[in-house]
């Protein structure tokens, strides 16, 4: 019996690779001074007040120099959500 005949088959040709898209990155180099700066100084603000017994950073404010320190802190992850 004869034999048959065998195909060739195509070379495998690999598909063209693709082109590397340049991303934009913009500059957040600013983000991360300014978030620690924001926690440090919520934490000095805090940490002086009960130091001193209440009256720095600002006596009239009493208490509420508490909510100040606690603002900047909270401003300080504000910041933290720029960051990429």
């Amino acid at each position: 019996m004869p034999k048959s005949r065998i195909r060739k088959k195509a070379d495998y040709t690999p598909p063209p690779a693709k082109q590397a898209t340049a991303i934009k990155l913009n500059s957040r180099a600013w983000v991360a001074p300014v978030m620690l700066a924001m926690f440090l100084i919520g934490l000095a603000w805090i940490v002086v007040f009960y130091v001193t017994d209440g009256s720095l950073p600002i006596d009239k404010l009493d208490n509420w120099n508490i909510v100040v320190g606690f603002g900047f802190i909270a401003a300080g992850f504000g910041v933290s959500t720029q960051w990429k």
